[in-house]
């Protein structure tokens, strides 16, 4: 019994890692585009900072609306909704770019926002 019930709190135990979401920004022309990779979401902006500042805020609005907004019948989908491989393969194209050469691409990590129950 006592192993059932510890199996089932693993399964239902959030994993730190599931409150980063991985992201990336690059320059496309005069913009730039930041995309979050765990919600398949993406902004743009004149400069780096804005277009992450836009994703920041569409990243609180989202788990906003999925947790406790219009959406929240949909939350389990909503929230384990991921970007295409293809957006994953150039996420991780862009960490190499990053580690061999100076690009107008970037990497960053934003904290799933939350507020204590």
């Amino acid at each position: 019994m006592y192993n059932k019930i510890r199996d089932k709190q693993k399964r239902c135990a959030m994993n730190p890692e599931q409150l980063i979401m991985k992201c990336y920004a690059e320059q496309e022309g005069d913009c730039w585009v930041a995309v979050c990779l765990n919600f398949n979401l993406a902004a743009q902006g004149d400069t780096y900072e804005e277009a992450k500042t836009k994703l920041e805020s569409m990243i609180r609005e989202y788990v906003h609306d999925a947790l406790i907004g219009d959406d929240k019948p949909y939350a389990a989908q909503l929230l384990s909704r991921s970007a295409p491989l293809s957006l994953w393969l150039r996420y991780q194209i862009i960490r190499l770019k990053i580690a061999l050469y100076h690009t107008h691409q970037k990497i960053f990590d934003e904290t799933l926002p939350l507020r204590p129950a």
